[in-house]
């Protein structure tokens, strides 16, 4: 039987300096829009101080390697054009990444309603095609699930799933949820 060596199991994590932190954080930032909790999270995990990391981040910010609104914006239409998610999944993503409600909010009143529905279509309707279900109640179902774990809001994925069953002629009104 294989046995691990002491050198395998034995990983130490790499540690930092906070100039260190700063210098990959800025050239991370450079190739890819980070927020500040990305920043902070590396930063935990490259073993630098709190309050140097506050100081590192401060400075990311001072010289605008990072910016909350920017990231925000960038993932929102990210998320809701090449991902297909809906506002919940994206939001909860944006809480996760420490950025602030406000910032959140603001980033998400700029959704064009209009695209997230016909985006929200166009996934019903390719997913409509691969599922397969016994009844018309059990693929409504199955849809309904399917968008919701998107991110989209209830009654909206109610009102698209059931336009795509009437479409597709399996209404299933008496299995009304």
């Amino acid at each position: 039987m294989w046995q691990k060596t002491k050198a395998v199991t034995e990983r130490k994590p790499r540690t930092k300096t906070p100039d260190e932190a700063l210098a990959s954080l800025m050239r991370l930032c450079a190739r890819a829009e980070k927020c500040e909790g990305d920043a902070r999270r590396l930063m935990r995990g490259w073993g630098v101080e709190q309050k140097a990391a506050e100081a590192v981040v401060a400075r990311l910010v001072r010289d605008c390697f990072i910016d909350d609104r920017r990231y925000a914006t960038l993932f929102v239409r990210e998320k809701l054009n090449l991902s297909g998610w809906g506002i919940y999944k994206i939001r909860t993503a944006l809480k996760r990444k420490e950025v602030s409600e406000t910032i959140i909010n603001e980033a998400l009143a700029e959704v064009d309603t209009q695209k997230m529905l016909s985006r929200l279509d166009e996934q019903l309707q390719r997913k409509l095609r691969t599922l397969k279900a016994k009844t018309p109640y059990e693929l409504k179902a199955k849809l309904i699930r399917y968008a919701l774990s998107l991110g989209y809001p209830y009654e909206t994925v109610l009102d698209s799933v059931q336009k795509h069953l009437k479409q597709a002629d399996l209404s299933c009104d008496e299995y009304s949820f």
